[in-house]
């Protein structure tokens, strides 16, 4: 068990952090330049980093660190930092999710931040897209909501009544992983009158729950992938599948749909 050194963590308190934690890490994606891109291959030809990953990550750490100095942060760029008396609150962070599309100056990437409880409970999500000027947030048990050119609306998930249905998804950076996805695609899209990839897991998801998308289902996430889209999408009333505790590789799954439509067949 943590040692507890502070009161129990409030879901509204974290999303105020998260908030603060995500604008940091989103002004750091919003002087994009060719010139300071060092654009580096981590892992396939597809996997990028570059050094706006790695400043938008410290950014966001600056901000959580000072805020909440008890809480354990972990991210995709940089060491896990666990205090020495850990609250119970553990922070998931990608800096910079679609980095692809971020090198390529196309819109749809994003900073995400989101906190989990010792028992596996995501209390608090922000995912912040500067170039599309979208913020989704979500705290547990409080909604979901997007704040858009000053307005700010409640998420409420795609019409489970729509005709044409369109499904979300993503695909594997290794050649025969993504081979095999593109071979069961058309059993996956069944159902669905079209097919969408933005190249960012965590707008996928924010996009079920605006209802831009009617589901969402990627193989293969790791957790700063979705963790904060996936409750944001929870929040907004769509049920989620997460990936089950200890796969690795292809065989972790995450996905969400709309109230009353049907899983995609991959995931039965």
């Amino acid at each position: 068990m943590s040692n507890q050194t502070t009161s129990p963590a409030i879901p509204g308190d974290l999303l105020e952090a998260a908030l603060e934690a995500a604008a940091a890490g989103a002004a750091v994606l919003a002087n994009r330049s060719l010139a300071g891109m060092n654009a580096v291959n981590k892992s396939a030809s597809g996997d990028w980093v570059t050094d706006f990953d790695t400043a938008a990550e410290a950014a966001v750490r600056e901000v959580l660190t000072r805020r909440r100095p008890n809480d354990v942060v972990t991210g995709e760029e940089l060491a896990n930092e666990v205090p020495a008396n850990p609250s119970g609150i553990r922070w998931s962070i990608d800096p910079l999710d679609g980095t692809t599309n971020f090198i390529r100056n196309f819109p749809y990437y994003a900073v995400s931040v989101a906190a989990v409880d010792e028992d596996g409970t995501w209390l608090a999500g922000v995912v912040h897209a500067p170039a599309l000027g979208r913020v989704y947030s979500a705290a547990r048990g409080h909604g979901a909501w997007l704040d858009e050119g000053g307005h700010r609306s409640r998420l409420t998930g795609p019409d489970p009544e729509r005709i044409g249905k369109v499904l979300g998804t993503g695909f594997a950076y290794d050649d025969a992983v993504r081979s095999a996805e593109l071979t069961a695609l058309p059993r996956m899209a069944e159902g669905y009158a079209d097919v969408r990839r933005f190249g960012s897991a965590a707008l996928d998801l924010c996009m079920v729950a605006d209802g831009t998308l009617d589901a969402f289902f990627q193989q293969g996430l790791q957790e700063y992938d979705y963790a904060a889209g996936a409750l944001i999408a929870e929040e907004a009333g769509a049920p989620v599948l997460r990936p089950a505790p200890g796969l690795t590789g292809a065989a972790k799954r995450a996905a969400v749909t709309a109230a009353g439509t049907e899983l995609p067949l991959a995931l039965r």
